[in-house]
């Protein structure tokens, strides 16, 4: 008998993330223990943003994952600013993904949580307005919500001149949400870096050469111990690579 043919490296590239569901979340599975689990892309440079977002530096495989993501979690945390600069939309899943979730005795729709020092929210923004579940804000003492935020939105103050990230993951956690999605931004990743509570990181690397000054996935004080990591998956597609790491203990 011949030989089976060999596929170009393209081709396996482009197969690897062809595969059903029940496989992918072999990957990026909803574990027995409470996870903090960040998810982000870079560009090959370590660019995070192509002028000042991130939709450029993305593809059909980082959107698979990012909605997979997005399903199999409790609770989606993201910075204030982020929400501003991506123009968050509300947090709604296909009828598929709310299937899935229900399969397994999950609400429909993960919590939407909204951290903000400062309360430079807008009311009106889809991410609120059309909120399928009234979303959660996590703010320090002594903020201001703008007019119409508390009609839209759960308004949650933890920690005094900074929100306390270890109350909000506490809160979450007594709440049921024990499967928590932060989607950045970087001030946001590095403070739960700081705070020692990041249990996992998803970062699709994105094959682009961006030059200039976009700053990285993590930003803050320096002076933290760095955190060994071990790597739990490989996937490419299309030149893109698709790493999942979880912390050592």
């Amino acid at each position: 008998m011949p030989a089976p043919a060999r596929r170009t490296d393209a081709a396996r590239h482009r197969s690897s993330l062809a595969m059903i569901l029940e496989e992918l979340l072999e990957r990026y599975p909803r574990r027995g223990d409470p996870t903090l689990r960040v998810n982000f892309i870079a560009a090959v440079d370590g660019a995070v943003t192509i002028d000042g977002t991130s939709g450029p530096l993305g593809g059909p495989g980082d959107k698979q994952i990012f909605d997979l993501l997005r399903m199999t979690c409790d609770a989606l945390v993201v910075a204030a600013g982020t929400v501003r600069t991506e123009r968050y939309d509300a947090l709604r899943l296909d009828e598929a993904g709310r299937a899935w979730r229900r399969e397994r005795g999950l609400p429909e729709f993960p919590l939407m949580v909204v951290v903000s020092s400062s309360l430079r929210l807008d009311p009106g923004q889809l991410v609120f307005a059309d909120a399928p579940i009234r979303p959660l804000v996590v703010t320090s003492a002594g903020q201001s919500p703008p007019p119409g935020l508390a009609e839209v939105a759960e308004i949650l103050v933890l920690g005094d001149d900074e929100v306390d990230l270890a109350a909000m993951v506490a809160e979450l956690h007594r709440r049921g949400a024990t499967q928590i999605l932060c989607e950045g931004g970087p001030r946001l990743f590095g403070a739960l870096i700081a705070a020692d509570l990041v249990d996992e990181v998803c970062l699709t690397v994105s094959p682009v050469l961006t030059g200039g000054g976009a700053g990285r996935i993590a930003a803050g004080l320096d002076g933290h111990p760095p955190r060994r990591m071990a790597l739990r998956s490989v996937l490419s597609s299309d030149d893109m690579l698709f790493l999942r790491y979880a912390r050592t203990h």
